[in-house]
């Protein structure tokens, strides 16, 4: 969802850098992948098509945490009133 995001700090030899992918625009969302050494997070549209990615070697990142954007609680959802569509 819009505002999801994930920060990565990773070892950069002498100190350390810190990357932030957010999902920038309604209906996208950020994903998160370990593959062959590589941690890879990109953000991806509704449809699946990624936008961009971002790349760092596993063994180089330190810390990689995710925001996810805070939804609305079940019970705040259950209680919004019904709105009525006309015609039916």
């Amino acid at each position: 969802m819009k505002g999801d995001r994930v920060e990565i700090v990773v070892d950069a030899g002498d100190t350390t850098r810190a990357y932030e992918v957010v999902a920038s625009r309604a209906g996208r969302r950020v994903e998160t992948a370990v593959r062959r050494g590589v941690v890879e997070v990109s953000e991806v549209t509704r449809s699946g098509s990624v936008v961009r990615t971002a790349r760092f070697m596993a063994n180089r990142v330190l810390a990689l945490v995710e925001h996810p954007v805070p939804r609305a609680e079940e019970s705040e959802v259950a209680e919004r009133p019904l709105r009525d569509v006309p015609g039916s």
